[in-house]
């Protein structure tokens, strides 16, 4: 019995111990985010302005654990403060309604100039990729153009990010395939809806009448990473253009806001 006892009070005691290092933790996170990085977030992400204070200050703080975890490496350039608090943005912003997310299948985000090949070369002919994320000896490693991603949180009238893109990609392969279809998210009543609406949708893009960008149909991963830059960059314009494709992604990403 004494030594159950021992056992018990170890145990207790230890989970205090790391319940009280996490509170410290997330604390120590939010006194250290930097001014600079709220002044980018406010001049470049509206998804971050909409937000009220309290949101804002878990948006930040979900930043920094991020950024604590995994490296953004520039490969032939050099990772300005903007384009951490861009990237970090993007992982956050398709995940801010699920609290205790982590991307457990990431550990590196590669930041090259510009567009690449399908090789990962920043040289010669067929350089059309801005972002991939890396399988084989690239996996748990995202690839990012520094240009387009500073150039889509520039556009402000635009439907495309592509590191908001990727980071969907992220979350699809959580259930173990990049199908398009995010089990994770979305409730099993609602996934037969999903595979019909998208099937309408991507029919409307091969004949040319639709307003998604093409890629998208490409196919079922491609049109839920697609569809997702639209719903998160100009969900007022989705929201008319697609009203039961918004609400889908609504229910996909349990976001609150003015249009739910």
């Amino acid at each position: 019995m004494d030594i159950i006892l021992i056992v018990i009070i170890v145990v207790f005691g230890g989970l205090l111990i790391r319940t009280f290092y996490r509170r410290k933790k997330a604390v120590h996170i939010h006194q250290l985010f930097p001014a600079s990085y709220k002044s980018i977030l406010n001049e470049h992400v509206a998804f971050y302005r909409d937000l009220d204070d309290d949101r804002k200050r878990e948006f930040e703080n979900r930043m920094q654990l991020f950024l604590s975890k995994v490296r953004i490496t520039g490969i032939g350039t050099m990772v300005e403060d903007v384009d951490k608090v861009l990237i970090a943005a993007s992982a956050i912003i398709p995940i801010f309604a699920f609290p205790d997310w982590e991307y457990f299948n990431l550990n590196e985000v590669l930041l090259y100039p510009g567009s690449f090949n399908e090789s990962f070369e920043q040289e010669g002919d067929e350089r059309h990729t801005l972002g991939v994320v890396g399988t084989g000896p690239y996996q748990n490693i995202m690839i990012l153009s520094r240009h387009e991603l500073r150039n889509d949180f520039l556009n402000t009238t635009g439907k495309d990010n592509t590191a908001i893109h990727e980071f969907v990609h992220l979350i699809d392969k959580t259930d173990g395939a990049v199908d398009g279809i995010p089990e994770f998210l979305l409730s099993k009543k609602y996934i037969v809806p999903w595979l019909n609406l998208m099937q309408q949708e991507i029919k409307q893009i091969i004949s040319n009448r639709s307003d998604i960008n093409p890629y998208g149909a490409t196919d079922p991963a491609e049109f839920f990473a697609v569809v997702s830059e639209y719903f998160f960059e100009r969900p007022d314009l989705l929201q008319k253009k697609h009203p039961e494709l918004f609400d889908l992604l609504v229910r996909i990403f349990k976001k609150q806001s003015e249009y739910t």
